[in-house]
């Protein structure tokens, strides 16, 4: 009998069991004996019986609840993008009741973290996202995680330690390492060249942003450890008119610095300000295809962005979850994102990739 005609009752019939034990069995629920279960397995074994778990999840008519913890943002940002792609893959498999409940948390405030971790797990979801904050602070919420029995996704930032049941996100320090190969693809001659941050009591927003910068400075010692890497700080949450004055000063002070480099998705920051003060000897690199900056891209202040699919990350964490906790399949631990460069040339071709 080919194994996609094989029924529930000719499996119970070979194991001599009830149709209902073979059910139990096949979706690893209680109250089966050791021994029927035994036969059971063995029966499949022989049989080589595949279950279809994609029409036993449609029929079992279960509501999943998965929640989605990130930072506050503003709109048009990275982060707008991965909600974005979320929304989409619960829209993808609405016909099984998938539920995605929001929470945000300031980066910079870890009670603010510790508050919604808490209200997380009094909604005993089915599955958690979770994009990190410090590794001290993920672990005691993931502890609990595991204990309780409810997998999670890391998002953006990978921490191993936690065991987290899988990750999307791209390499960061190697992503940083390349943003530097491209960078001095244009300023192999230059003497100094600007690393815009947005800091808050000395932190940038992620670890993230650390592991790319680190990259960077590695490229730049190994290849060209002469050039003077000068931090400006755009500190988060001023007025637009404070950083063009920061960075009105900065261009004044530093006349021979033609090229600057941010990993955060704000280089529009700079571009814009470039843009206005009509500053057209300075290039910009930068991360994330939000629409400022695809704007600066088009008007030639940014010369490179680097994209990494934010809306196929939220998409993709969400099918994950689903395949794990709904399909009962395996997953790939470790995902990638690709490091894709854009410029003035591809940025209107770049599209997200709806499935």
């Amino acid at each position: 009998m080919a194994a996609d005609k094989i029924r529930i009752k000719d499996v119970a019939e070979l194991a001599g069991v009830s149709v209902g034990t073979v059910d139990r069995v096949i979706h690893n629920r209680p109250n089966v004996s050791k021994t029927a279960r035994e036969k059971v397995e063995k029966a499949l074994k022989e049989m080589d019986y595949h279950p279809n778990m994609y029409a036993s999840a449609l029929a079992y008519n279960k509501k999943y609840n998965f929640d989605f913890i990130i930072p506050k943002h503003e709109s048009e940002a990275y982060w707008e993008e991965i909600e974005e792609g979320a929304m989409s893959a619960c829209e993808h498999r609405r016909d099984f009741n998938i539920n995605m409940k929001m929470m945000y948390y300031n980066r910079f405030d870890k009670n603010t973290f510790v508050q919604v971790t808490e209200q997380c797990l009094k909604d005993q979801p089915d599955g958690v996202i979770i994009v990190p904050t410090t590794l001290d602070v993920m672990r005691e919420f993931t502890d609990i995680l595991h204990d309780q029995d409810i997998p999670f996704i890391l998002l953006d930032s990978y921490m191993p330690d936690l065991k987290p049941l899988s990750f999307y996100g791209q390499d960061s320090f190697f992503s940083g390492y390349f943003a530097g190969r491209m960078l001095m693809l244009l300023a192999a001659k230059e003497n100094e060249i600007m690393l815009m941050k947005q800091m808050k009591n000395g932190n940038v927003a992620s670890k993230q942003q650390e592991n790319r910068e680190t990259g960077f400075r590695h490229y730049m010692r190994d290849h060209f450890p002469e050039v003077k890497i000068t931090e400006v700080n755009l500190p988060l949450n001023e007025e637009r008119e404070q950083y063009d004055d920061i960075l009105d000063t900065f261009f004044k002070e530093h006349p021979h610095v033609h090229h600057c480099i941010t990993f955060n998705s704000k280089a529009h920051l700079v571009g814009e300000f470039l843009q206005k003060s009509n500053r057209r000897n300075v290039q910009i690199m930068g991360y994330d295809m939000v629409n400022k900056n695809a704007e600066c891209v088009k008007q030639g202040s940014i010369s490179f962005l680097i994209a990494q699919h934010a809306y196929m990350q939220g998409f993709s964490c969400i099918e994950t979850l689903f395949e794990a906790i709904v399909l009962k399949k395996e997953v790939t631990p470790i995902n990638y994102m690709p490091i894709e460069i854009l410029t003035k040339e591809n940025v209107d071709f770049y599209r997200r990739q709806q499935l």
